[in-house]
């Protein structure tokens, strides 16, 4: 069948009566072997890992990186030392590096060594195609410059820290076509150094970021307004991309993609595989960069082009972060391992291994371009990726959410389509990537500033 009778065929049965997709109808993508069996995630180990970290007393930046017992670098080797008993089990899988480089700024005074730990599980095939999971290991009381007082950071980023040691013991027992990476970022407290950090290394090291997880604040299920929700985790994303160009921005001012940055629609992918992941947590996506007057390690990132996205609770408990230990008129503050609910973090964990391992085996979303201009028909292009052997073409109506439950095109091994009868200006096209055993990558938008490599990168 060509593709001009496929298309036809298609848009017969849909176009004249279009229906606006919910997050329910979004494209199913997760399967048996994605998604991770709840034995494959201890809340044990996890516990064991938060109350270690916990034992460092503080792990402020700007504590000592000498002490064998407390402070920054006791912290950052046990972290270290985790990934390494981990490549051992899996007859060494893992590459351990610890990036590091002297920074200074407002809330580091005196130059410092920045360091943060990593563990490389190369790919099998694309090795240089990318997928990392980060999380910050280093913590703070309510002065942001007292390296002194104890700072447990049990939730504030323990709890990221214990996700991502996890991840790794799960996810190395595996093989991916491409590399996952595996993080433990330091100085997020003092300005989101250990992002930029990974985020230059990533660049010298010549990799392909196809996505980055960043889990922070991602253990905890009760609000300071007494409000509890263990059903939900937030997933945030950027709408215009940080590493816009004048011409980007100006063209999706007239054309569309305000709402269609890569990072939204690794969101969507992550939203559509919470229904295949034990416990059905579901995705709250938050179509903003990061909380309000809020930041995080994903946003590096974003500034040099790279999809990410950040998982948070969906209640926080602010009499917790960034506090002195302490009662006051019955109110206890601070960040102790007590508070934390172990249950939530280990299914929020499971979704960011079902989301690693599934980003992991699929092949970089195309570029994508889409001509209706003064025509009553619509021709959407692409550029071949490697590891793909085929392509779907999606839709969904300009003021939809979600991409619509199954693709205007599937499964077509050509690089083009001619969407006869369907009239451009009233929907956002994308197109989709599919492996050899139909693992099925995230939609790349068809509009100003969709693709997924930063905007300076050859197109």
């Amino acid at each position: 069948m060509t593709n001009k009778i496929l298309v036809a065929a298609v848009l017969s049965t849909s176009i004249l009566s279009p229906i606006a997709a919910s997050a329910a109808d979004a494209p199913a993508v997760a399967d048996a072997k994605t998604a991770p069996k709840a034995v494959d995630v201890s809340e044990a180990r996890m516990h064991a890992d938060i109350e270690k970290l916990v034992s460092f007393g503080t792990r402020h930046t700007l504590s000592s990186d000498t002490d064998p017992k407390r402070g920054i670098g006791a912290a950052r080797r046990w972290a270290a030392d985790e990934f390494r008993k981990t490549s051992k089990a899996c007859g060494g899988c893992l590459e351990v590096v610890m990036p590091e480089s002297m920074v200074s700024g407002t809330r580091i005074p005196t130059p410092v060594k920045m360091v943060d730990v990593v563990a490389i599980q190369r790919g099998t095939e694309r090795p240089n195609e990318v997928v990392i999971v980060e999380g910050h290991i280093d913590s703070r009381v309510t002065d942001v410059m007292d390296i002194k007082s104890d700072a447990p950071g049990a939730n504030d980023d323990g709890s990221g820290t214990a996700l991502v040691l996890e991840a790794a013991r799960v996810l190395s027992k595996r093989k991916f076509p491409t590399t996952i990476v595996y993080a433990a970022l330091s100085g997020e407290e003092q300005g989101l150094y250990g992002g930029k950090l990974l985020a230059d290394y990533a660049k010298k090291q010549g990799w392909t970021v196809k996505a980055v997880l960043n889990n922070d604040i991602v253990g905890g299920t009760h609000g300071s307004d007494g409000v509890v929700d263990d059903s939900h985790v937030r997933l945030f994303s950027e709408g215009p991309r940080a590493d816009s160009t004048d011409k980007t921005r100006a063209d999706a001012r007239r054309f569309g993609g305000e709402n269609d940055s890569p990072s939204r629609n690794i969101s969507r992918f992550i939203a559509a595989l919470s229904g295949g992941v034990p416990d059905k947590l579901e995705v709250r996506q938050v179509w903003r960069t990061d909380r309000m007057g809020r930041g995080g390690d994903q946003l590096p990132f974003l500034e040099q082009g790279n999809p990410a996205v950040r998982f948070s609770v969906a209640i926080e408990d602010y009499n917790e972060q960034h506090q002195d230990l302490r009662t006051e008129n019955g109110v206890r503050y601070g960040d102790t391992i007590d508070r934390m609910d172990f249950p939530y973090l280990a299914r929020v964990t499971r979704l960011n291994i079902a989301a690693l391992a599934a980003l992991a085996k699929v092949p970089m979303p195309p570029e994508a371009k889409a001509d209706s201009a003064v025509k009553t028909w619509t021709d959407v292009s692409w550029k071949p990726v490697d590891g793909a052997v085929a392509y779907s073409v999606w839709r969904r109506r300009t003021d939809a959410g979600e991409w619509e439950a199954q693709p205007l095109v599937a499964k077509t091994a050509a690089t083009s389509v001619k969407l006869d009868g369907l009239r451009g200006d009233d929907w956002i096209l994308g197109v989709s990537s599919i492996a050899a055993d139909g693992s099925e990558s995230p939609v790349a938008a068809a509009v100003p500033g969709g693709g997924f490599l930063p905007l300076g990168s050859p197109q």
